[in-house]
């Protein structure tokens, strides 16, 4: 499975952006997609989960109410929606899949997850 993701730039806070992942390969496998942010210096942290099929996702607290995951099955790709952008969300966003399940739950910890996409950089201007 191979994702690729796009869709970062600058924004001025309070604005919205889209990213996007687009997977390919055996994708049929497939459990769950997921989008991490690292900012620098800190920790990559999971900001929302969709489960492959669609229709099931989870947001962390920190993006709930102002981010949203979806998913479009005809294209096998993933959005994340960004709105009411903050400068703490700036951060390089990370798209990932999960082949193979670990535990029973949302998997949230970057452990979980089998497939990368690049990375693609998010900024927002105060």
């Amino acid at each position: 499975v191979q994702l690729q993701a796009s869709g970062g730039g600058l924004v001025q806070a309070g604005g919205s952006l889209r990213v996007s992942c687009v997977a390919s390969g055996r994708t049929s496998s497939l459990y769950f997609a997921g989008w991490f942010r690292q900012a620098p210096g800190k920790e990559r942290e999971v900001v929302a989960v969709t489960n492959w099929r669609g229709g099931h996702t989870w947001h962390a607290d920190s993006v709930k109410g102002r981010f949203t995951i979806s998913k479009d099955n005809a294209q096998d790709t993933v959005y994340l929606h960004m709105n009411r952008l903050k400068p703490e969300d700036t951060a390089v966003y990370y798209c990932a899949a999960q082949g193979r399940l670990r535990r029973v739950g949302v998997p949230t910890g970057t452990y979980e997850y089998d497939y990368w996409g690049q990375g693609t950089q998010v900024t927002v201007s105060s």
